[in-house]
């Protein structure tokens, strides 16, 4: 992971241009690094999380879990799939001009139209305003890559070209797909979903299949780890936020601590876990790095529903949810265990070595699933073993380099 402070678009050149030339980026450039508009894009990008998550809380606590979490996973691929997008594309394009700039705060516009919509959805399964806010984001990027299509040149210009334009279409034909599925009052079928999910996923590497685009591994990495701080920010937040209202309201303090300190260690953890190796030299290609940026979609989902699920466990500790102490417990533990399972399957195992080491972070999400059974205690079980598993791991670290 890289920590410089982010850098300019092109070496040399400066910001915020009318405009220029829309060209690959080298993949060898030197001190690439997340922009000021990357960032501001992700902060905004929160917003639609947070409100899928305050949903999912909502749907858990009443009762509705299946109908909470399959909205949730929904809404959530919809935010993603449009952030990973944009990620790749600025990685490999990122021009910084006039128009770049404009075109990029078009898309959040988009994903703040989703994020209104988000409750229309859960609520009443209206996903016309998701439908709009989507195809916003998306037709914004198409007209980046027919801008990277008209501005291609060099040796490899035919080859860009053809690669920007398979892009634009595969878009454009997916987000008819999105329109005609999402715009009829009602939920969608699960299966025409997954279905448009499937196309989704296949525009990618169908479309770099003979001219890959220069996507920058460091500021892959880089962009990834940024937005799994943002979400595990959320998360901390969410909780936060759910421990001093029901502190104010119900003067449960003695019960709410527990869940507090196992929701910091959760969280501390995951922290600690993710970003305990890099995993650019690991992004050699694009199969491993289309297959580690898709696994991406569990890695954020899990750590944006740890909040959800640290709420849900305040609220069920004072009263407020009509749920099981044990169904609590699971909105905390399942998640948690997603996280260190596809953080280990993403990241951990490229780097461990021996038996101990890979077995740390499998055995953890187990362990983490048991604690489920521990009663009231659960989330600070679930916390202690968390941190459990970083102390392991680093234990494990500091004997191999003796």
């Amino acid at each position: 992971m890289s920590h410089s402070t982010p850098s300019s678009p092109r070496p040399g050149a400066r910001t915020g241009d009318a405009l220029r030339r829309m060209t690959a980026r080298s993949r060898d450039e030197e001190h690439r690094a997340s922009t000021p508009l990357e960032l501001f894009f992700d902060l905004c990008f929160v917003v639609a999380v947070a409100q899928a998550g305050r949903r999912l809380v909502h749907a858990i606590a009443e009762g509705d879990a299946g109908h909470g979490v399959s909205g949730y996973l929904m809404v959530f691929f919809a935010i993603w799939w449009a952030w990973m997008n944009f990620s790749w594309f600025a990685s490999a394009y990122d021009t910084d001009d006039v128009l770049y700039r404009v075109t990029t705060l078009v898309q959040i516009v988009g994903v703040l139209i989703l994020a209104a919509g988000v409750p229309r959805a859960f609520d009443a399964s209206d996903f016309q305003l998701v439908a709009i806010g989507y195809a916003v984001m998306r037709l914004a990027l198409v007209t980046q890559w027919l801008r990277a299509a008209h501005d291609a040149q060099g040796e490899d210009a035919a080859g860009a070209r053809a690669t920007a334009v398979r892009y634009a279409i595969g878009v454009t034909l997916c987000q008819v797909g999105w329109m005609a599925l999402l715009l009829p009052h009602g939920a969608p079928p699960v299966w025409a979903f997954l279905v448009l999910v499937v196309a989704e996923l296949a525009v990618p590497p169908l479309a770099e299949r003979t001219a890959p685009t220069s996507w920058h591994p460091h500021h892959i990495a880089e962009r990834y780890g940024g937005f799994t701080i943002i979400v595990l920010g959320e998360s901390v937040s969410a909780a936060t936020v759910a421990v001093q209202s029901a502190v104010d309201e119900h003067n449960a303090l003695g019960a709410l601590l527990p869940i507090a300190a196992g929701g910091l260690l959760i969280v501390f953890s995951a922290w600690w876990i993710y970003f305990a190796v890099p995993i650019h030299d690991y992004l050699v290609s694009n199969r491993e790095a289309f297959l580690w940026g898709y696994g991406h979609y569990a890695v954020f989902s899990s750590a944006a529903a740890i909040g959800a699920g640290l709420e849900i466990a305040v609220e069920q500790a004072v009263g407020s949810a009509d749920i099981s102490t044990r169904a609590a417990a699971w909105s905390v533990t399942i998640p948690t265990a997603v996280f260190l399972f596809t953080v280990w399957l993403l990241h951990s195992r490229h780097s461990k070595h021996g038996v101990a080491q890979q077995l740390t972070l499998p055995v953890a999400a187990l362990c983490v699933l048991a604690c489920t059974w521990t009663g009231t205690h659960a989330v600070l079980w679930t916390g202690l073993v968390c941190a459990a598993a970083v102390a392991v791991g680093v234990s494990l670290q500091a004997r191999e380099v003796v």
